[in-house]
Formats: structure tokens, sequence, C-alpha cells
């Protein structure tokens, strides 16, 4: 029995470091980036015969506290009236449909092209929302927006001119935050979301491998859509899976990195987590319904698959970390037996892992606090803190993934928007749920206190620091799921941009 949990930790620790040596080749691919000069060929909207027609799209659901923000936001792009259209695709059933129809027939009267688009039903959720738009949209090229973004008024004019290539499919930019600094939640969630935005994206899309379409601040080529098989809904990531057929047909994608769309982060702990579980399963569930296409076609080449493998499954790793910090409870109690020395003296080579996730990270996170001062020290604090807390999430997530990966199907959530910086925001109070996913997550909170005490008992501290991640990740997670305050949340953000009229 000892010898065949040393043996499963060990493949556990194997699975981490080819991940850790995937997004070390990402690093490489992001620093040679930034030496490339872009060649791409643009329309030139100085001339107006090459404007093309562009549809908006606004997919909503009973998002009351920012549908006022966001129209007007979008009113306020700057693009020629007779070459665009806004669909507000609004699947509410609440009261926001007459708040969004009186907003939207406002703006018509002031002679802004836009039209809102209800269903009688939520039939395959944003993806069926999307599809039925796209059936009646005028324009040649689609741009999606999720309802807590804001895009700058430029912004069609910085993404739509690299269309002029006939092969470009989409076009996605990169995600910004306007809550930031509300809370160490948020702090930690635009912490991932950079690391994702500045050096994965930016990695594969210079590699030339598979990216994805990140569900919003992105404009997609109309016919890529319909050749591609049109947006479905048989995965809670219709955004990853239709990117993934496409770049299957052939298309390319490009990604802006220097086109910022600033949005609003989740505050609670429950919006983080309900986001989190429809972003892992529907990996897992693309995982399940696209990597064997990937594998086997033959336009896709070594790299690509290997960097799609990874890209598909990397949210899967939770439960790899879940079940390593499980078994490493038991491994502790057999560091120091000689019969077992060899096989830690070949599992040094995996501290290399750590190593590696710290060194990505650093330079995903210099590149936007370089000018901070001691932006290295704030790294090393909100490094640790973070690892620690996705640690702790591990449960809720590997639920998640185990679900995609054996086709276990749920409704479409939508993540909650609260818009602080306005009157009408969103109550943040909700009710203590106590289910037996946070009793498990209190055992393990526990067992991984018995772990550090355990480190102390016999004098073994390799796991230690482990440990101590894990159960500071399981202590926050448990503490923040009873609503109990964790720091000290900022109330009252100041408003990034004032969407009043």
């Amino acid at each position: 029995m000892e010898l065949a949990i040393l043996i499963l930790f060990s493949l556990l620790m194997l699975a981490v470091f080819l991940y850790s040596l995937s997004l070390l080749h990402l690093l490489i691919n992001f620093r040679k980036s930034r030496f490339q000069k872009d060649t791409s060929q643009k329309w030139d909207f100085s001339d107006p015969s090459q404007i093309p027609f562009v549809t908006i799209q606004l997919p909503l659901f009973n998002d009351k506290p920012v549908v006022e923000r966001l129209l007007r936001n979008i009113a306020e792009i700057d693009y020629p009236h007779d070459k665009l259209e806004v669909q507000v695709l609004d699947d509410s059933t609440d009261d926001s449909v007459t708040l969004t129809s009186q907003l939207v027939s406002e703006l018509k009267s002031e002679g802004f092209p836009i039209q809102h688009i209800s269903r009688s039903h939520r039939k395959g959720f944003k993806a069926g929302a999307l599809k039925a738009g796209l059936e009646i949209a005028k324009g040649e090229f689609i741009a999606v927006f999720d309802s807590d973004f804001l895009p700058q008024p430029d912004w069609l004019k910085k993404t739509i001119p690299y269309f002029k290539n006939k092969n470009l499919g989409v076009v996605q930019t990169r995600w910004g935050h306007l809550n930031k600094n509300y809370s160490l939640l948020t702090k930690l969630q635009a912490f991932l979301l950079d690391y994702h935005f500045i050096l994965e994206q930016t990695g594969r899309n210079f590699g030339k491998h598979f990216i994805n379409f990140n569900g919003t601040a992105g404009v997609w080529r109309k016919s890529c859509i319909l050749d591609a098989g049109n947006w479905e809904g048989d995965t809670l990531t219709e955004d990853l899976d239709l990117s993934y057929r496409a770049q299957l047909k052939g298309w390319e994608f490009k990604y802006l990195r220097e086109v910022e769309t600033p949005a609003e982060l989740p505050i609670t702990i429950a919006a983080a987590r309900s986001q989190q579980f429809r972003w892992n399963k529907g990996a897992a569930e693309n995982f399940q319904k696209n990597y064997k296409k990937v594998l086997t076609s033959k336009k896709v080449n070594f790299g690509t698959r290997f960097h799609s493998f990874f890209h598909l499954l990397n949210s899967s790793f939770f439960f790899v970390v879940l079940l390593m910090g499980i078994l490493s409870i038991p491994v502790l109690f057999f560091l120091d037996h000689p019969a077992y020395s060899s096989i830690f003296t070949g599992m040094t080579v995996f501290i290399l892992s750590p190593v590696i996730f710290f060194i990505t990270y650093y330079a995903a996170y210099k590149e936007l606090h370089q000018k901070e001062r001691f932006s290295f020290f704030k790294f090393i604090g909100i490094f640790f803190t973070f690892f620690s807390i996705a640690m702790g999430l591990s449960l809720h997530n590997s639920i998640a993934i185990l679900e995609g990966h054996f086709g276990k199907k749920s409704e479409f959530i939508r993540t909650p928007k609260f818009n602080l910086g306005s009157k009408s925001g969103a109550d943040l109070k909700s009710p203590v749920k106590i289910n037996f996913q946070l009793l498990l997550e209190i055992l393990l909170m526990l067992l991984f206190a018995f772990g550090i005490f355990s480190a102390f008992r016999i004098g073994t501290y390799s796991l230690l620091p482990f440990h101590l991640m894990m159960f500071f990740g399981f202590s926050y997670v448990v503490l923040a799921s009873l609503n109990i305050e964790i720091g000290r949340p900022n109330r009252f953000p100041k408003p990034v941009r004032s969407m009043e009229k």
C-alpha cells in the first residue's frame, strides 16, 4: 500500500511537471513576441469604402444592475451608424426586461441603430441567444460583449481593420478590471486573468497554436462562425468550443494584447465559485468533445497538439492538486523510510515545477506592474496567496471537472453582476448554505492542519510549505463561504468610468 501511494504521488507530480514545461514554452514565446513587429494587413478607415458593416451582440440575462451602464457605453462607440447595428439579446426573466426596453427605445429615438430581441425560452442559453441573433444579423463581423464589459469608443476601429486578412476568423482583446482593488478576492482573480491574457494568450498566438475566443470583448467573422458549425450549447463554454472547431477548419485567430476592454470581477465567493465551476466544467467538456479531433487532424502539428492538450486540460489540474494534497498526508510519514529513499531522490527534479510557475507568473505580473514600487515583493505575497486559495478551491473545481469529463449536464448559470459604483448596485448579502461540499472543505482544512502538526511532531518539514498553503486556502474558502470577511473590502470603490447620463 505504501509503495502504491508513493507511485501514484510521483505520477501526479510528473503530470504537474509536464504542465509546467508547457507554460515555460509559452513564456519563451511571450518573450520572443516582444521583438516581433506587427506586419498585419489592415483596412484604411480613412477610406469609407473600406469600412465594413458590423453587428454588436449584447447577451443579457437578469442583468439589471449593469444594463444601463452597458447600453450607454455602447452608444458611445465611434463607428458610422449606417454600418452598425446593435442587438440586445435579452433572455431575462425578471423586471430588467422593462428597463432594457425603455433604454433601447430611448437610444433608438436618438438615432442609434439598436434593437431589443427577446426569446420566450433559454434554449441553448448564451450560445442559443447568440445563434438566434446571428440568423438576422446584417453585419459581416460580429462583436460580442457581456453585460459588464465597457469597450472604449474606438474599440471597433482598433479591431475591425485586421479582418482585411481573409483567413482571419477572430480578433480577441485583453480583459481589464473595473474593480480590481475592491477586495483580496478581486485582486486574486485579476492576477489569474492577467496571467492568462498576458502570457498564455500571447504565447499560444505567437506560436501559432490554438487560442480561444474568451466569450466576450472579441469579434468574429460571420462566415467563420457558420463554417465552423455555428454556436452550440452542449458545453458550458460555448466560446472555447467554437474556437477549436473554427481553428480545426483552418481559420486564423489574432490576439491584441494592447487593446484593453475593462470589465467587472465577481466580488463574492458565491459568484466566483459559480464562474469557476462553469469555466472548469466547460473546459473538461471541451476536452472530451474536441481533443480527439485535434489529435487526429492532419492539419495540426505536434506543438499545437501538445499545447491544446494542456490548454483543454488545465482546469483538470485542480483534481491533480487535490489528490496530491490528500496523498501527501500519508507520504509525510514515509519520507524518512530508508526503503523509499531512491524514490524521494528521484522526486527532487519535480521541485522545478513551482519554480517554473513562479517565473512564468512573475513575467506576466511584471509586464503590467513594472513601474510600481516594490513590485517584486508585492508579487511574492500575491503569488503565494493566489496559489493557496486556488488550492482551497480544488474540491469545488474538481467536482466541476469530473462532471465535465463524465458527461453530467447542468444549467448555464450566469455570473451575477453588481455595479457597486451605481446606486442601483445589487445586494451583496446572501444566506449561508451549509451543504455536503462545505462540510468536506472543513474536513480538508482540518486534514491539512493535522499535516502541519505532524510535521513538527515527527520533525519532517519537506511538505510543510505545501500543507500550510492547502490549510490557508481551505480556511479562506470555508470562512468566506460562511460570510466571514477576509480582509476589508472597499465598499465604495471609485468608478473607473462614469456612465451616468
